[in-house]
């Protein structure tokens, strides 16, 4: 009997030790999935702020990853471009040379992404196959993959938008394009924080966890108002603050009908929304961490609270400045990567309140 619980004993501690292993494993290749999402946003910034999202007018998931090799393929590839509005009413007049510019930056996005494709699928089913992968995280991260697929075809329809009869993509797609990506960068923060071990209590289903997936929730709002913003141009007028066009509640808000319709298509009303939920974000941040100082002093919970105030209180300084300086690709830039770290941070927090997926030795004792 001795011998027995020994060995049960020493198998038990060798599968804690290989599921650990094989956790640490999934989160580094999480992690270098977060850092590839967090370049194809920052790339997809830059094609957005240098006008480049339309110099490919073709769809090509596999062929596109060779981009012009000669003189001849360039040309080619130009007289594309020159078919779209874009060109005739805008660029017209542009040069081989000046077009190669924003081609390698509307190909470089593409390229990252495909890439990501890979980086995700090709772990994925070494992990599964091998046996590496818990049961529990399968599915969600097939999901995952999914989604992204599924915004592959998001991206193409945003540049479709823009090929016929505007000089721009649809605001509203690229708001959803972008939307989905941080929706899907916000699944891999979760997924790799659930796998890493939790020092904190517990707090699943509490008011502190329920509030911060609301901060999420509006994180995820004010990224979404911030693509409208991007999409209208609507940070190159307004360049006051803390006053726009004189006032804080500025005229002409409402011009349009159905009311509804200026959330998204009134450049003023759209960067009015965009401060307007700044505000109430930095306030949910500066709530938050109160609470969590007060009813959880000294805990993880309570110091996570803090960084994600001060997260938030800086990314709002970097909105005011790239506002103020009418939108600088270097301040826009670091606008829009201090979102997803925010972003990041925030699912983090909120996932933090809820524990690890599993502790290793139970799911040692169960298997």
């Amino acid at each position: 009997m001795a011998d027995s619980a020994i060995n049960l004993e020493t198998r038990i501690f060798k599968e804690i030790d290989r599921i650990e292993r094989n956790r640490r494993a999934i989160r580094v290749w999480l992690f270098l999935v977060l850092l590839a999402i967090f370049a194809l946003v920052l790339v997809g910034g830059a094609t957005r702020l240098t006008d480049s999202g339309l110099s490919i007018t073709e769809w090509k998931p596999i062929h596109g990853v060779i981009p012009p090799l000669n003189a001849e393929e360039w040309q080619e590839e130009f007289a594309l471009y020159q078919r779209i509005p874009e060109y005739s009413q805008i660029n017209k007049g542009m040069t081989v040379e000046e077009f190669k510019r924003i081609f390698w930056w509307e190909w470089a996005h593409r390229l990252i992404a495909r890439s990501i494709g890979v980086i995700f699928a090709v772990p994925l089913a070494f992990f599964w196959l091998t046996g590496r992968l818990e049961r529990r995280l399968r599915w969600p991260l097939v999901g995952i993959l999914a989604l992204g697929g599924v915004q592959g075809a998001i991206g193409w329809w945003m540049v479709a938008s823009g090929l016929s009869k505007r000089v721009d993509v649809s605001q509203y797609r690229l708001a959803i394009h972008l939307t989905v990506a941080c929706l899907i960068f916000a699944a891999v923060t979760w997924v790799w924080r659930a796998l890493s071990a939790h020092s904190g209590r517990v707090l699943v289903g509490t008011g502190a966890s329920l509030f911060a997936g609301v901060i999420v929730f509006f994180i995820l709002l004010q990224i979404y108002l911030g693509a409208l913003v991007a999409g209208m141009d609507a940070g190159l007028a307004y360049n006051t603050w803390p006053l726009m066009d004189g006032a804080i509640v500025p005229d002409g808000l409402t011009v349009m009908q159905p009311v509804w319709l200026n959330a998204f298509e009134n450049a003023k009303a759209v960067q009015w929304l965009h401060r307007m939920n700044a505000y109430l974000l930095l306030t949910l941040a500066l709530i938050q961490m109160i609470a969590l100082l007060a009813r959880h002093p000294g805990t993880p919970h309570a110091n996570r609270g803090v960084v994600f105030f001060l997260l938030v209180g800086l990314q709002a300084a970097v909105g005011i400045g790239t506002l103020l300086m009418a939108v600088p690709i270097d301040v826009a830039l670091t606008h829009q990567g201090l979102a997803l770290i925010v972003l990041g941070f925030g699912v983090a927090h909120w996932r933090g309140f809820h524990g690890e997926y599993a502790r290793p030795i139970d799911v040692a004792v169960r298997s």
